[in-house]
């Protein structure tokens, strides 16, 4: 089984800085993975990726260093046991409120004796190695995300769950639960929960994540959060598209006009 890395540097208190896919497409994924992200996740959540893209996708970054991590729909043991199974190397769950939950995300996550995944060897066997059923507790990261109110009034609790790795705030939906519009750095109450969490995740060792973008890593950083979502696909391309789009109309304008 192939080291985590990301796990690895989390251990050494290094940053680690990822990409986001929501596009069903190995190259997308091939483009990503090649540009020096720690981790990419694939987003099964919000974005277009079913099972059969996410398979594919993660068998394309797992041909490079980058840790291929997926965002699953919601707290579902199956299906986390079928993304683990492709060859994720991580699991982010959304929507976890409680030590309860967290405590169904490690069970999901953990073989047996630390919690219930099920052994099914069709494909993790011949792309993993034989030494993978020893080896994925301790390699495959367990993240819940804190994504509302509710979360951080429970933190504590949730972080004191075993198997836990990290917790990834989802800004947006945070934000809208404290009654604040949707966005990436909200001020206010966000602010007040984005710290919150940074010290309790200090406070109990558990690694603190953030959905972000470039213009945040610095300041999430700062306060100690060593997962950071940096770059979105269809962000990039919108914005490398539009760019392009009006420097053409720009310079064209001046020849014409000229």
């Amino acid at each position: 089984m192939r080291e985590n890395t990301v796990k690895a540097k989390w251990r050494a208190g290094e940053v680690t800085l990822g990409g986001w896919l929501a596009i069903p497409s190995t190259f997308t994924a091939e483009i990503m993975a090649y540009r020096g992200f720690d981790w990419i996740c694939l987003d099964m959540q919000h974005g277009l990726i079913d099972y059969a893209d996410a398979v594919r996708m993660i068998q394309t970054i797992n041909a490079t260093d980058t840790v291929p991590i997926v965002r699953v729909p919601d707290n579902d043991f199956g299906f986390i046991n079928r993304m683990l199974d492709a060859g994720a190397m991580g699991i982010i769950v959304p929507l976890v409120n409680s030590a309860e939950e967290a405590r169904r995300v490690v069970d999901a996550c953990r073989y047996y004796p630390a919690g219930s995944r099920s052994m099914g060897p069709t494909r993790i066997s011949v792309s993993a190695g034989a030494d993978y059923g020893a080896r994925a507790n301790d390699e495959i990261a367990c993240i819940p995300m804190v994504e509302t109110k509710e979360a951080v009034e429970n933190l504590d609790e949730i972080l004191s769950v075993e198997g836990v790795d990290a917790v990834y705030i989802g800004p947006a939906d945070l934000s809208i639960t404290l009654g604040l519009p949707p966005g990436l750095d909200n001020g206010g109450a966000f602010e007040e929960a984005r710290q919150a969490v940074a010290r309790a995740c200090k406070a109990h060792g558990v690694v603190a994540g953030i959905h972000a973008d470039a213009t945040l890593a610095a300041k999430h950083a700062g306060a100690g959060f060593q997962m950071i979502t940096v770059s979105i696909d269809f962000r990039g391309l919108i914005r490398a598209a539009s760019d392009d789009i009006a420097l053409a109309r720009e310079q064209v304008r001046s020849v014409v006009s000229g």
